[in-house]
């Protein structure tokens, strides 16, 4: 049986402001799926609510059949934009990689060979076996990233959430980054990345969810990611507020 993310009429606010409302949503592991959809569409909001960083107005969130406030969080990784991180914290790739086992440490267990294991695999998993030995200050954004994906990783999370992670690399690090991504996804787990680069859905993702404040489409990037839901959510967003009103 395949391991399922269930949202229900998930309805989060931000600011005290709805951003996203009333979502039905069914999410597979072993799948890589692009968050998509306008500015201000609720695309954080959204990954920060399935991370349990947000708290839920209406609706439950589900994974493999049971809420996900009732776990330990250790299933869910969230990797935040890449601004967000203070990047001179004086630490190694592979001391950062480290982190992600601490939540499995509890308060008195040693790192013990099955945590080094695990930051080992992480670290070629992401390809920074090279690099291990590096301070984060000195990677690149696109080393940045993937260090950091490999901390999530080495949690042995089941869900990734991504925000923006794309965003400012070039293309052999983008090349880089999607080849970890399809080993996560290899592995079973499933990956949602909030994407705003349209043209590389198709090479990047295999399935989509498309956002507008609601849900426009969710389903395989073959069959979802159509014009027409495209300007669904893209366009409708620009024109609220003008050309609808004076239908009713």
């Amino acid at each position: 049986m395949s391991h399922k993310l269930h949202l229900e009429d998930v309805t989060v606010s931000y600011n005290r402001i709805p951003a996203v409302h009333h979502l039905n949503a069914t999410l597979s592991c072993g799948s890589c799926v692009a968050l998509l959809g306008p500015n201000g569409a609720g695309k954080t909001t959204l990954l920060k609510a399935i991370a349990g960083l947000l708290p839920l107005e209406t609706g439950r969130i589900e994974f493999r059949g049971h809420q996900l406030e009732s776990t330990s969080g250790r299933e869910i990784a969230y990797v935040p934009q890449r601004e967000a991180v203070d990047w001179d914290f004086p630490v190694t790739v592979r001391g950062l990689v480290e982190m992600g086992r601490y939540p499995a440490l509890g308060k008195w267990r040693r790192f013990g060979a099955g945590d080094h294991a695990a930051v080992e695999e992480a670290l070629h998993i992401c390809d920074l076996e090279d690099i291990a030995d590096r301070q984060i200050s000195a990677l690149s954004g696109g080393q940045q990233q993937r260090a950091f994906l490999a901390r999530a990783w080495a949690q042995k999370a089941d869900i990734y959430l991504l925000d923006e992670p794309f965003t400012g690399l070039d293309r052999n690090a983008v090349e880089a980054f999607a080849q970890a991504m399809r080993r996560l996804r290899e592995a079973g787990k499933l990956i949602m990345a909030s994407h705003h680069d349209l043209k590389s859905v198709e090479a990047l993702f295999d399935h989509i969810l498309l956002l507008n404040g609601e849900l426009v489409a969710c389903g395989p990037t073959a069959e979802a990611f159509t014009k027409d839901n495209l300007d669904r959510a893209y366009a409708v967003h620009v024109f609220s507020g003008h050309a609808h009103h004076h239908h009713s």
